[in-house]
């Protein structure tokens, strides 16, 4: 899992690098699956992520990517019920960096 570095917005630039980063990690830690292109990307449709820069990207690297369908409660319905709860939690409170979270 990456973060966004405090600062650095999620464009496609930035997007794009996460993804090389990516694509060199699967190829180093799991060679056989990477040259069998047995590995999905699961693509969502976040707006820094459908830029022409990303989708050129995508086209000259051509992994196999699966649709994120928008608007889809499906897909993780734990969140819908987990986030509240632990928003209560923290409700009030300041942090300023993600480890004292």
């Amino acid at each position: 899992m990456e973060f966004v570095p405090p600062g650095q917005t999620d464009n496609g630039n930035f997007y794009c690098e996460v993804l090389r980063r990516l694509r060199e990690n699967v190829s180093h830690k799991w060679p056989e699956i990477w040259k069998n292109r047995d590995w999905l990307l699961h693509h969502d449709n976040a707006p820094a992520h459908t830029l022409l820069v990303v989708r050129e990207f995508l086209t000259k690297n051509n992994p196999t990517t699966i649709p994120h369908p928008a608007y889809s409660p499906q897909l993780a319905p734990c969140y819908f019920y987990v986030f509240p709860k632990m928003k209560l939690q923290f409700k009030g409170q300041c942090f300023v960096s993600s480890e004292e979270i």
